[in-house]
């Protein structure tokens, strides 16, 4: 007896983790002009947000924890994105900031969005709608982890 079920063509988590892995392989085209991969580009939006950030908040902006961020930052420092310091109220927090190398990437990636858009094929209708379907999925499936 077949069950559809638990077939690979019908799990979502399989066609999420497809999809995010032939997306990563389309950034990773369209970053190679920054030499930064697809993570430290992730960095890179949330430090063009906002100036700068503690690893801690980082990690919980990006889902990651720091032990995988640790050494991003650190291989990001020596290329000259961005500086680490400790806090000065507390010298447990360390705080990521852009350097002017970082900051001066931003003009370099304003043609991405529409780059991966192009390469997609979709409009922007369908973008804000599967941006508005994943954001939901994400928020239902936080509040059964936490």
């Amino acid at each position: 007896m077949e069950n559809n079920e638990l077939k690979l063509e019908n799990q979502i988590c399989f066609k999420i983790y497809s999809a995010e892995r032939e997306i990563t392989k389309l950034y990773r085209n369209l970053l190679e002009e920054l030499d930064v991969t697809y993570p430290q580009y992730l960095v890179l939006l949330v430090l063009w947000e906002k100036e700068s950030v503690t690893v801690k908040e980082l990690g919980q902006k990006l889902f990651l924890d720091s032990g995988t961020l640790s050494p991003m930052l650190k291989r990001m420092e020596g290329n000259g994105l961005i500086e680490r310091r400790r806090s000065l109220e507390d010298e447990r927090t360390v705080i990521i900031s852009l350097t002017t190398k970082g900051k001066d990437l931003n003009g370099k990636a304003q043609c991405i969005p529409s780059k991966l858009l192009e390469n997609l094929s979709m409009d922007l209708r369908e973008l804000e709608n599967l941006n508005q379907t994943l954001s939901s999925i994400l928020d239902r499936i936080q509040q059964i982890n936490r």
